[in-house]
């Protein structure tokens, strides 16, 4: 058994950007774990509307 993993998750989330607005995005979180539970985020990316993948800093949690 492994002690520590990386996995790797998608959630719907809302976000805002100054230019669209309000928007529901699809996340990737790449978590490490240990022991199934998750300790540290390494990285969070977005997809876009046209199917780019963004880094998450440019959009804020929508309220």
């Amino acid at each position: 058994m492994k002690l520590i993993k990386v996995k790797r998750q998608t959630r719907t989330e809302k976000r805002h950007t100054p230019r669209m607005g309000e928007l529901l995005t699809k996340v990737t979180y790449i978590q490490k774990m240990f022991l199934n539970i998750p300790y540290k985020t390494l990285h969070k990316y977005r997809e876009t509307y046209y199917g780019e993948v963004k880094d998450c800093s440019d959009c804020n949690l929508a309220s």
